[in-house]
C-alpha cells in the first residue's frame, strides 16, 4: 500500500452543521434540545462526536471546523467543543432556520474570504460513523477530485433494501480502489420494490449528506443554481458582527435567503459530481429503530440498553433511560421501543418508529410542554433544570459554572428564594452584594434587581422556587448580560 505524504497534501476544513431540530427521536431529542447535544453512546455526545472525528491530528489531515449552528444553540456549541479541549475555525450563528443550503453557502463564503482554494467538508452533526479512520481513508480517495473542481459525495454502501434514504445513481459501478465515480443523479426515497433493485443492482449508493469541495467551487455552484440563496446569505455575512467569539449573520438580509435543502438548491443542477462509496458503519440516527440497528443490535439477544436499564427475557428491543434516578424495566418486550426521560416515556413497536413525530405534532396541538422543551435546558451560564411546577410556583435546579453569572435582572410578577446546595455563590439585591454558602438563602422580591455569580472555580448548584402571577422568560427584564442577550 503506498504511504501517503500528508506534509504535501492540503487540510480539509469540516464544516459541521448543527442547527436542526428533530423530532423523531423524542423524547431525548426535542426541538430546544436536538439530538446532535444529547450523547447515545458513550460519553459524548453527537456533535462532539463529529467534532472529534475530524480533530486535528498528527495526520495534518484536518484543520479546525467551521460549524454553523441556530442562535439558541450557540453556547451549548462552544461549550460541547471546549469539553473535548477542540477550539473552531468560527462558529457562524444563523437567526432563523433556512435548511442546508444557506447554512452551506455561509461557511463556504466565510472560508473564501481567507483562500478561495480551501478545501471544505460538509458534515451532519447527528450521524454516527462507527469507523472514522476508514471514512478518512474515504477522504483521501476524493481529495484530488475535489481539488480539481469537482463536488465528492461520499455515497453509503447499502447492506439492506432502505426505503428511509434517498439514493445516489453511478454512472457506472465502483472499482475495487474505491475511486471517485460520475454521479448520474440522484434517486428519491424509493418503495420497497424499487430499494430491493436499486441494492441488487450494485450502482446505487445511500445519499448521507456528505460533500467535499473547494470552497470557491461551492460558490460557483450557488452562483449557478442558487444565486438568490447565495446574494442572500452574502449580504447576511456582509452584515453580520462578531458577537462573543460567535459571528452573527444579519438576520434580516438572511431571511430573504429561501429555505431549501443544499441537495435540491444545488447538487441535483450541478455536473461535476462524483461520489466516493464509504462502507464504514454509517447511520444518521433518523429514528429509534437506526438507533438500534447502529449499536450493533445488541447482544444475541437483539436488546441494545443505554441508562439504568433492567430487562428480563426482551428479545430485539431498545430501553433507554436518560435519567440516573430512574429506573426502567421491560419484560418479554418483542421488537419494541421504549424510552424513558423524567417528564416523557415513549413505548412502540420498532416498525412504527416513524410515527413518533406523529406523536410530537398530536403534544404540540395539546400545548403540552413535553412536546419541544426537556426538563433541563442548557443556559449560556450553565443550565436550569425543572424539578416540579404547579399553578404560581416553579422549582427549579441551577447549575452554574466555574466564573459565570446570570444577568442582572428583575421580575415583575414573581418572586425567587435560593438556597444553595453546592458551591458557593454571590449574590447582588438591589446593589448589595454578599456571598452564600450551603444551606444558606436568598430572597428576591418582585422588582428586585438582582443576579447570583459563580466566581469560584468549582460548580454551584442552586435550588430556586419561583412563586408568583407569571413563571415565565416573558417576565425577564435585564439590565446588564455577560452574553449579549436582550436588554431592556
Amino acid at each position: 500500500m503506498a504511504v501517503v505524504n500528508m506534509a504535501a497534501q492540503p487540510r480539509v476544513t469540516p464544516v459541521i452543521l448543527a442547527g436542526g431540530s428533530g423530532t423523531r427521536l423524542w423524547p431525548v431529542s426535542r426541538r430546544n434540545f436536538p439530538k446532535q447535544f444529547v450523547p447515545f453512546s458513550g460519553e459524548h455526545t453527537l456533535f462532539q462526536q463529529a467534532a472529534l472525528r475530524f480533530a486535528p491530528s498528527d495526520s495534518q489531515l484536518f484543520a479546525p471546523p467551521v460549524v454553523v449552528t441556530a442562535d439558541a444553540f450557540r453556547f451549548v456549541v462552544g461549550e460541547q467543543l471546549a469539553g473535548v479541549g477542540l477550539s473552531p475555525t468560527a462558529i457562524l450563528v444563523e437567526p432563523m432556520p433556512r435548511n442546508t443550503a444557506p447554512a452551506v453557502v455561509a461557511a463556504a463564503l466565510h472560508l473564501c474570504a481567507e483562500d478561495p482554494d480551501t478545501l471544505m467538508l460538509i458534515a451532519p452533526s447527528d450521524h454516527a460513523i462507527a469507523d472514522a479512520a476508514a471514512f478518512h481513508a474515504a477522504i483521501l480517495r476524493g481529495m484530488s477530485a475535489a481539488e480539481s473542481g469537482q463536488i465528492v459525495t461520499f455515497g453509503i454502501c447499502p447492506d439492506r433494501p432502505e426505503t428511509g434514504y434517498g439514493y445516489l445513481q453511478l454512472a457506472h459501478s465502483p472499482g475495487a480502489g474505491g475511486g471517485p465515480v460520475p454521479l448520474a443523479g440522484f434517486i428519491e426515497k424509493p418503495d420497497a420494490a424499487t430499494a430491493a433493485a436499486l441494492l441488487a443492482g450494485g450502482r446505487h449508493l445511500w445519499n448521507a449528506g456528505l460533500f467535499m469541495a473547494r470552497a470557491d467551487t461551492f460558490v460557483a455552484a450557488f452562483a449557478a443554481h442558487a444565486p438568490e440563496c447565495l446574494n442572500a446569505v452574502r449580504a447576511a455575512l456582509l452584515r453580520g458582527r462578531a458577537d462573543l467569539g460567535f459571528l452573527r449573520l444579519d438576520a434580516d438580509s438572511f431571511a430573504a435567503a429561501p429555505a431549501i435543502s443544499v441537495d435540491y438548491a444545488v447538487m441535483e443542477h450541478a455536473r461535476n459530481l462524483v461520489a466516493v462509496p464509504f462502507d464504514g458503519g454509517w447511520s444518521d440516527l433518523g429514528d429509534w429503530d437506526a438507533v438500534w440497528r447502529a449499536a450493533g443490535r445488541g447482544s444475541t439477544d437483539g436488546v441494545v440498553k443505554r441508562g439504568p436499564v433492567t430487562q428480563i427475557d426482551c428479545q430485539n428491543s431498545l430501553l433507554h433511560a436518560s435519567d440516573a434516578g430512574q429506573v426502567l424495566v421491560g419484560i418479554g418486550l418483542q421488537d419494541m421501543i421504549a424510552v424513558a426521560t423524567p417528564d416523557a416515556i415513549l413505548v412502540a413497536p420498532k416498525a412504527r418508529a416513524q410515527d413518533v413525530r406523529r406523536a410530537v405534532e398530536v403534544l404540540k396541538f395539546t400545548e403540552a410542554p413535553q412536546a419541544e422543551t426537556p426538563r433541563r435546558m442548557a443556559r449560556p451560564w450553565g443550565a436550569a433544570e425543572v424539578l416540579t411546577a404547579g399553578p404560581g410556583f416553579r422549582v427549579n435546579r441551577l447549575h452554574i459554572n466555574p466564573r459565570s453569572a446570570l444577568s442582572l435582572q428583575s421580575h415583575q410578577h414573581r418572586a425567587e428564594h435560593w438556597v444553595v446546595v453546592a458551591g458557593s455563590a454571590r449574590v447582588t439585591l438591589d446593589g448589595e452584594q454578599r456571598s452564600l454558602i450551603p444551606n444558606q438563602s436568598a430572597y428576591v422580591p418582585p422588582h428586585m434587581l438582582h443576579r447570583i455569580e459563580n466566581i469560584t472555580t468549582e460548580p454551584l448548584e442552586v435550588i430556586e422556587v419561583q412563586s408568583g402571577s407569571l413563571i415565565d422568560d416573558a417576565d425577564v427584564m435585564r439590565f446588564e448580560d455577560p452574553y449579549a442577550r436582550h436588554v431592556g
